[in-house]
């Protein structure tokens, strides 16, 4: 009995010793391999962090190149960037299902509904945005940097309003979001002509800024889409929170030529001061060319946006198969290209009158719009969303650099906000008629309604050739002087008199001087009105 006992025992010792053994083994094995982890983890995070300095170097180059490091647009373009990746994080993460999960008709009620009311905002405030910032236009930097940190400071009232589902919160918190959208878009719009590099002309100008301002968009949606699906919606709009905030520091520290200086309100000749206001009549003749041709394209983008979607919905569009989910994305990729190719065409255009490229722009979109009319396929769907979007972002960024030099700046940021009003209304109107024209019963509801909006278009097109021919039939033509064969007048001025100062139009006035138009993407405009450059 006591071997049996002594036996036992020394085996129990083996088997603990044996025990100990492996476990020695593996901690040793799970220390080497925690070693060689972090060792990894670290390589891992080292070679993030230098390809993240090395794409950072080589953005702010882009940025800064040509002089605009020097002058200030290097950073407005960053500062652009962020605002527009913000933009895109906050309207991932509030991008619901809604569409999928409800029935067709009631869809389109919803949609409907929300068209109407983003509308609302802007023809209640566009007419008194403008004005505000033209009083303020003293501290533009501090005008952007509060619609920044204010979309900071909603973006956290959202998150916490999603969790309950608050609607009275979060919805006036969205529009609050979108409508300080339009504020910064206008304040930067109105203050690109102080930033503007003596190599740089305002369409490239502008086309550089909207590059890397759909870029930053671009890569900033499907982040926040998979962060919304791994930590929800919240906390995206908490970390959007971070991004407009930082941004809006960046925004004060702009550089102060940025503000422009206060100026009394001068007088007319008639002792009245002028007016302040801008609306869509006293706008001028030019910009009001390309403010309807950008109408027309716009009034294109929202019918597509719309009309193709429930034409996909409605089984109207099919290809080979491909889920509605599918077909969707396509055609917003489609969409999506188009405008960034616009932005990259824009900033390699030199020496083109910007009039010009807003009507080839329109022109362009109406042919293709006729053309899917005919072969209506998805196919010819994604190729007319390609170019509607390439054309809607070329037109835009040729009416800032009209607006940029043909308005003054006393006035400049009251007349991007009319603009951005009815562009914003035009596109509305665009969404409900692509609405009602998906309603055609039958595959022929594609070519039915692409055929009426071509035919919009060339009404379209047609007015504003026949408006610009006008216009430059009823300029004056200058009259060649014809070498004097008679002797001078009796009060001829002395032979060495120096001839007098022409009068400087200060782009308030609707009527300008005859004489030349000068082009808008030349350096130095020539003509009646220099831009305010402190670096020309």
């Amino acid at each position: 009995m006591a071997e049996g006992w002594d036996r036992a025992r020394r085996s129990i010792s083996r088997a603990a010793r044996a025990t100990a053994g492996a476990g020695r083994g593996t901690f040793r094995a799970g220390r080497t391999a925690a070693k060689k982890t972090a060792h990894a983890g670290g390589a891992a995070a080292r070679g993030t962090a230098r390809a993240g300095r090395g794409v950072g170097r080589a953005t702010r180059r882009l940025t800064h190149a040509q002089g605009a490091g020097r002058t200030g647009l290097g950073r407005l373009i960053e500062l652009t960037a962020a605002h527009s990746a913000g933009d895109a994080l906050v309207t991932v993460a509030l991008a619901g299902t809604l569409l999928f999960g409800l029935p067709v008709d009631q869809a389109r009620g919803q949609v409907a509904l929300y068209l109407l009311i983003t509308m609302v905002p802007f023809t209640v405030l566009a007419p008194f945005v403008g004005p505000v910032l033209d009083r303020f236009r003293s501290g533009r930097r501090y005008i952007m940097a509060g619609t920044l940190l204010a979309r900071g400071l909603l973006c956290w009232g959202m998150a916490a309003a999603i969790g309950p589902s608050d609607g009275l919160t979060l919805f006036p918190a969205a529009l609050a979001v979108l409508v300080l959208s339009k504020a910064y878009n206008v304040s930067r719009a109105a203050t690109m002509p102080s930033v503007l590099p003596a190599d740089i002309g305002l369409v490239t100008a502008n086309a550089r800024v909207a590059l890397f301002a759909l870029v930053s968009a671009g890569v900033a949606a499907p982040v926040a889409a998979g962060l919304t699906a791994w930590l929800g919606a919240d906390w995206v709009l908490r970390g959007t929170m971070v991004i407009f905030i930082a941004a809006g520091v960046g925004a004060v520290r702009l550089p102060r030529h940025v503000d422009a200086p206060d100026l009394e309100a001068e007088e007319g000749e008639a002792g009245e001061a002028r007016p302040r206001w801008r609306t869509l009549l006293s706008i001028g003749p030019v910009v009001g060319e390309a403010m309807r041709a950008n109408a027309a394209l716009r009034v294109l983008s929202g019918f597509l946006v719309f009309f193709l979607l429930f034409l996909v919905k409605d089984g109207h569009l099919r290809g080979n198969g491909l889920p509605p989910e599918v077909l969707i994305a396509i055609l917003a990729g489609g969409a999506g290209a188009g405008g960034l190719l616009g932005a990259v065409v824009a900033s390699w255009v030199r020496g083109r009158p910007p009039q010009v490229i807003v009507l080839s722009a329109l022109g362009l979109a109406t042919v293709t719009a006729a053309a899917s009319a005919f072969f209506f396929s998805l196919w010819t769907a994604v190729v007319v969303a390609l170019v509607a979007g390439f054309a809607q972002e070329v037109g835009k960024l040729a009416l800032d650099a009209v607006v940029q030099r043909e308005i003054g700046e006393e006035v400049r940021s009251s007349t991007f906000g009319v603009v951005e009003a009815l562009l914003q209304i035009a596109w509305v109107a665009g969404g409900l008629a692509g609405l009602l024209l998906s309603l055609a019963p039958g595959r022929s509801a594609g070519p039915i309604g692409l055929a009426i909006v071509a035919a919009a278009l060339v009404a379209a097109l047609a007015w504003v050739l026949t408006t610009r021919r006008r216009r430059l039939r009823a300029r004056p033509r200058p009259v060649p002087h014809a070498p004097a064969r008679h002797a001078p007048p009796k009060h001829a001025p002395p032979e060495h008199a120096p001839p007098p100062e022409p009068e400087a139009w200060t782009g308030t006035a609707d009527v300008r001087p005859a004489g030349p138009e000068p082009y808008a993407d030349s350096p130095r405009p020539g003509g009646t009105k220099p831009l305010t450059n402190p670096h020309g």
